[in-house]
């Protein structure tokens, strides 16, 4: 039967007095009877088996937090009890407030890293973003929201899209950013990395569909890359992300596969056709030049050659008159002084002359060889030949070419 049940009020053990009252004046035999029926095991005479005296570790528990026991004068034992009971339960319900208070008061202590912020929530409102270091918030009230604000992140897109002259090029970007500002970042939008790819595809398209395919295929990949970072920040900073673009990188521009084949002649077609002008105007460098070298040389010579001729006539037009006035002084001795320079200036290099006599058969052959052979060995004995060694000489020529007339025309006679 339990201890509370009605009518088992004798083997209470929260009512001791009553269990001596009710155990006085009866037999030793039902005492020790009673003993062996305690609750708490404890046997007679013997060691405490069952668990130890609650209300003597409430004692102490009151000691050592300095609660005092007070009794009124005059009271009962029960009345004793109970005042002390309540005392005890006010000083155990302020330890445990107190423990309580200072776990919560744990519980807010945080720490900021270097490369983070912090975004304080009070009552789910925005009240501040705290800076690195060591800080406290009251928790269950304020909750804090840590952001790393140095960390580069990517994110890479790649989508086909039409040109402005209406070719499709499928085109991949990588996306650089970091936050900029935590607040922004965490209150603003839903989810920032989601509106940034919808940023990039808005601004790559804007972008790809004002370019030529000849272009993003091949040198304005750099530029296409400035633009779309420009539109995509400029997009960010109208939505109201946080989100600072570091850079853009165009990770590869090409046609669809299904016409990369044919794209690929059409670039090979193109760098035949640059490389082929790029040694046509190598050539021309080189020919050009040379060939202006050239037509100076000859410009220069038919100059050279111009003044040569201007000069020789104005010399001979010069000697001319000068013949002339010589002339009309003396005309004899002139005509014969050109004759005689004419047939030295016809002589001077033939070693044989044939000689048609007028109105003869026979043609003369005058050694003229031998001739300036003998003069030239007597001139060297008398010393250097002169032009009168060389007019004697001519006198000579003529006087035999005269001879032999006169001889022929006899010989003619006879016959």
């Amino acid at each position: 039967m339990a201890w509370n049940e009605p009518g088992n009020n004798d083997n209470d053990p929260w009512n001791p007095d009553k269990n001596r009252n009710n155990g006085a004046g009866r037999p030793d035999g039902d005492r020790e009877k009673d003993a062996n029926n305690d609750p708490w095991g404890r046997k007679p005479g013997g060691k405490e088996q069952g668990p130890p005296d609650l209300d003597e570790a409430f004692r102490k528990l009151m000691d050592m937090l300095g609660v005092k026991k007070s009794r009124k004068s005059g009271g009962s034992n029960n009345g004793g009890d109970s005042g002390m009971s309540g005392k005890f339960g006010g000083g155990l319900i302020a330890v445990v407030l107190l423990a309580v208070l200072g776990l919560w008061g744990a519980t807010g202590v945080y720490q900021v890293d270097q490369q983070e912020r912090g975004v304080v929530l009070r009552l789910g409102e925005y009240h501040s973003t705290v800076m690195p270091g060591l800080h406290w918030n009251p928790s269950m009230i304020d909750s804090v929201t840590k952001v790393n604000v140095t960390k580069v992140r990517s994110h890479d897109h790649k989508a086909l899209m039409l040109t402005v002259d209406d070719a499709i090029v499928e085109v991949g970007v990588s996306v650089q950013y970091s936050v900029q500002n935590p607040k922004d970042f965490l209150l603003n939008v839903r989810s920032p990395e989601e509106s940034l790819a919808q940023v990039t595809e808005s601004a790559l398209r804007h972008v790809v569909g004002s370019s030529e395919m000849d272009q993003i295929l091949t040198e304005g990949r750099e530029l296409l890359a400035a633009e779309v970072k420009i539109r995509i920040q400029d997009y960010s900073n109208a939505y109201g992300t946080g989100l600072l673009i570091s850079k853009v990188n165009v990770e590869n521009t090409q046609a669809p596969n299904q016409v990369q084949e044919a794209f690929d002649d059409v670039i090979k077609a193109k760098e035949d056709e640059l490389r082929v002008r790029n040694e046509a105007e190598s050539y021309a460098n080189g020919i050009i030049p040379e060939a202006r070298g050239r037509a100076q040389r000859i410009r220069e010579e038919a100059e050279a050659y111009r003044s040569e001729i201007v000069a020789r006539a104005s010399g001979q037009a010069d000697r001319f008159d000068r013949l002339y006035r010589e002339y009309t002084k003396a005309p004899d001795v002139t005509r014969r002084r050109l004759y005689i320079e004419t047939m030295e200036s016809v002589y001077k290099d033939v070693n044989k002359v044939v000689v048609d006599t007028q109105g003869g058969n026979n043609m003369m052959y005058l050694p003229l060889d031998q001739l300036m052979k003998q003069r030239t060995e007597s001139s060297k004995g008398s010393g250097s030949a002169s032009s009168g060694n060389i007019g004697a000489l001519t006198d000579q020529v003529l006087d035999e070419i005269r001879k032999r007339q006169n001889s022929t025309v006899r010989r003619e006679g006879r016959n």
